[in-house]
C-alpha cells in the first residue's frame, strides 16, 4: 500500500467515509500537531487536514479554535493528575503533583506557553484536583488556603518549564527543546527546581500549621 493510500485508509470508514470524529480523536490529534509544529501550526484546517476530514467538520465538536485550546489544555493537566493515596500528607501530595506536571511540561515543551497563558478552566480543575484538595482538608485546612497553595505551586511549576524551554516559536525547529540536549543544563535546572519546590511547600506548611 502507497503512503497516499494508507493516509487515505486511516482517514475513512468504511466504503470511504471519513472516520468517525470524536472530541477525544480530535483533542490527540491536536496535542500531535502542537508537539510537532507549534501553537502557530494549531489551526482548524490543519487539524482538519490530519485527520482526514474537512475543517468546518470539527465545529460539531469544537465552536472554535479557542474551544480548542482550552480541550487541549485540560487535556494536558489532566496528563498530570496523579492518585493520593488516603493517608498521604497533603504536602506530599503536593509535590508529587508538582513533579508530575513539571514532567508533563517538559515533555510538550511547545504547549507550555499556551497553558502560562490559557488557565484551566475553574471547574473542570477542581473535579481533576478533588483527591489533593481532600488531603488538604483531611488536615483540616480551609479550600481558599489549600486553593492558595496548589495555585502558587502551579504558577511557579509553570515559570520554572518556561524558563527552561523558552518561548518555542510555531516552527518544529524551534529551541523548544535545547536545554535537554545539555545534561549539565538538565541537572542545573533540576536542582534549581526542586529547591524551589522544598521552599514554597515548607513555607506553606509552617504558615498553614500557624492557622489552624
Amino acid at each position: 500500500m502507497t503512503q497516499t493510500a494508507r493516509r487515505r485508509s486511516q482517514g475513512s470508514g468504511r466504503g470511504g467515509r471519513p472516520a468517525t470524529l470524536t472530541p477525544e480523536r480530535i483533542v490527540a490529534a491536536a496535542v500531535e500537531i502542537l508537539d510537532a509544529e507549534g501553537l502557530e501550526a494549531l489551526t482548524m484546517r490543519r487539524l482538519g487536514a490530519r485527520l482526514g476530514v474537512a475543517a468546518m467538520s470539527l465545529y460539531r465538536h469544537v465552536p472554535n479554535r479557542d474551544a480548542l485550546l482550552a480541550e487541549v489544555v485540560t487535556h494536558l493537566f489532566s496528563e498530570a493528575v496523579i492518585e493520593f493515596g488516603p493517608e498521604e500528607p497533603w504536602h506530599e501530595a503536593l509535590t508529587r503533583l508538582a513533579v508530575a506536571y513539571r514532567g508533563t511540561l517538559l515533555a510538550h515543551p511547545h504547549a507550555v506557553p499556551l497553558l502560562a497563558t490559557h488557565p484551566v478552566d475553574t471547574e473542570r480543575g477542581l473535579a481533576l484536583l478533588a483527591g489533593l484538595l481532600g488531603r488538604f482538608e483531611d488536615s483540616g485546612i480551609g479550600e481558599q488556603d489549600a486553593l492558595t497553595a496548589v495555585q502558587s505551586v502551579a504558577v511557579y511549576v509553570l515559570g520554572h518549564a518556561l524558563a527552561q524551554v523558552g518561548t518555542p516559536s510555531g516552527t518544529a525547529t524551534a529551541t523548544a527543546t535545547a536545554p535537554a540536549a545539555d545534561p549539565a543544563a538538565v541537572v542545573f535546572y533540576d536542582r534549581w527546581f526542586e529547591a524551589g519546590l522544598a521552599a514554597m511547600v515548607s513555607g506553606f506548611e509552617r504558615r498553614l500549621a500557624g492557622d489552624r
